[in-house]
């Protein structure tokens, strides 16, 4: 299942490391991943374009993770010590 959130710049979250399992592309901030997909665990993530910020909970609070262009196989490429993504938020420079 893949779903789309429409924007410029994009990642695509996996429910599994190694870009395995269902992905979900997203192409702008998230307050709630719940309200987007089943649950808020990604093991993987490829970010095709632009900067993001995953938090560890809903509304941008918590920990906070920078994710650049490129692949990350597992959340611990990030520097998350659990695969809990709360909300997203992409980069953008003026």
């Amino acid at each position: 299942m893949t779903q789309a959130v429409h924007g410029s710049d994009q990642i695509k979250l996996f429910e599994k490391p190694n870009f395995e399992g269902t992905v979900m592309e997203v192409t702008e901030n998230i307050p709630s991943t719940l309200d987007y997909f089943s649950n808020r665990a990604v093991h993987s993530c490829r970010v095709l374009d632009g900067a993001w910020v995953f938090f560890e909970h809903p509304n941008y609070r918590g920990r906070q993770y920078l994710l650049e262009k490129g692949d990350y196989s597992c959340y611990t490429e990030w520097g998350a010590m659990y695969p809990t993504v709360g909300s997203i938020r992409h980069i953008t420079s003026y």
